[in-house]
């Protein structure tokens, strides 16, 4: 695995950290997010909000404490010689838009060709939940996921859809409560084979 691969990902989540506010600087920010819409957050169904908040968004950008190279860095070399497409189908999350913050619930489909060497399932749902749980646009998120699986165990390839709602478009805005946005990124093989590209697609529609 190339020694330099995602360093700026993490030298930027270092920098990240030395910056980031206090607990109570982040309460306080809620608070006043909550005066600003004309409630009182002193009171009783309120109080405790700005608590409630900030422990919210620690689970929902957890991702950003969480090292996605050292995740899939174990792998099974034991494998009877296995060469043919592995697909975790179906993966769902709740991530994130990085411009208005709000959800984006979705499912997503990531599949892998190995080149000596396996990685076990959960660790692909775990790849999926890391950039999931920061702030997001889906174009972004989809070749994040592959690009690490393809830099990390280096198999003969990597295709990954994800199909999501959008709520700052379902909710708010145009008010699309129906639509979803799909996004692909195909590497290795997935890119340059049509059929074995086709097959995955087959699979996960």
């Amino acid at each position: 695995m190339n020694p330099n691969v995602h360093t700026l990902d993490r030298a930027r989540a270092s920098l990240s950290d030395m910056q980031r506010p206090g607990r109570a600087e982040v309460e306080s920010a809620v608070r006043t997010i909550i005066r600003w819409t004309g409630e009182d957050p002193d009171r009783d169904g309120l109080r405790e909000t700005p608590a409630r908040v900030t422990r919210a968004f620690e689970e929902f950008f957890s991702g950003y404490g969480q090292d996605p190279v050292e995740i899939l860095r174990k792998t099974f070399e034991e494998i009877e010689g296995y060469d043919e497409m592995i697909v975790l189908r179906g993966i769902r999350f709740e991530s994130h838009c990085e411009h208005h913050m709000a959800p984006i619930i979705g499912q997503a489909w990531v599949a892998y060709i190995p080149n000596g060497r396996v990685v076990g399932i959960s660790k692909l749902a775990r790849i999926v939940d890391v950039y999931a749980r920061r702030l997001q646009i889906q174009e972004k998120m989809t070749a994040q996921i592959a690009n690490t699986i393809n830099d990390v165990l280096e198999p003969q390839g990597v295709g990954v859809i994800i199909k999501a709602s959008h709520h700052c478009m379902t909710t708010r805005g145009v008010h699309k409560p129906d639509s979803d946005l799909v996004t692909s990124r195909m590497l290795g093989c997935f890119r340059d084979n049509a059929l074995t590209r086709q097959e995955f697609l087959g699979m996960a529609t």
